[in-house]
């Protein structure tokens, strides 16, 4: 007990700094990325074959955009991204620095969990709202977004749980955060009590927010019921 004690007294504050960095990366990439992948993914669903407003050149290109974001690794995209994100955040280091890449990574993910979710609303549904003279956009804005809900908050937690595993390994390159002390204490200094209190850290940091997310999510699933 004393050994405990002694080690919270001497990591305690940096592990506290460090779940804060991550909690900063995780939802300022979160808000970010459903910014831009949000717009996207409806755009994708009103542009495709079978959409509203079909666009067949207009769905591949973003189609094609999408999925190449999506393809490349995230270590490789953060250090492709490094010029870019000097030129925005001024710096490559820190946990401002990693939202450039965290969000470049995340938005085309999160178009295609929209586009996903929207695919799955009862198209009669759709009808009726084209056939009271709504255009694409209002059946979007009205009809398809709250019938989706449920299933875009799910996805809102994996995005939440992908961004944090991602923010662990910007910390390999001074993103800081919970990645960054694992690293430098438990692999480079094998203080393997570190490493296990940022594995114990992440792991109730995920399930937290993906518990919360899931509990939203069947609150709205029993209104609709």
């Amino acid at each position: 007990m004393e050994a405990l004690a002694e080690f919270f007294h001497e990591y305690a504050p940096m592990l506290r700094q460090g779940l804060g960095e991550t909690c900063l990366m995780t939802f300022g990439a979160l808000l970010c990325s459903y910014a831009l992948g949000l717009p996207l993914g409806v755009l994708l669903t009103l542009t495709a074959p079978g959409g509203m407003h079909r666009r067949k050149r207009l769905y591949a290109l973003l189609g094609t955009i999408t999925d190449v974001g999506r393809s490349v690794p995230f270590l490789i995209l953060m250090l492709a991204l490094i010029p870019f994100t000097r030129l925005v955040a001024g710096t490559t280091i820190g946990p401002r620095a990693a939202l450039v890449p965290l969000v470049a990574g995340a938005a085309p993910f999160v178009a295609r969990l929209v586009e996903s979710a929207l695919a799955q609303v009862d198209p009669n549904l759709v009808e009726s709202a084209r056939a009271w003279g709504a255009t694409p956009l209002q059946t979007a804005w009205r009809v398809l977004l709250p019938e989706a809900a449920p299933a875009l908050v799910r996805g809102l937690a994996i995005t939440g749980v992908t961004l944090t595993a991602y923010s662990a390994m910007a910390g390999a390159v001074g993103a800081g955060g919970l990645g960054d002390i694992a690293i430098r204490y438990g692999y480079h200094r094998y203080e393997y009590g570190v490493m296990m209190a940022t594995l114990v850290l992440l792991i109730l940091f995920v399930q937290l927010l993906q518990g919360v997310c899931v509990l939203v999510a069947r609150r709205m699933e029993e209104r609709v019921r």
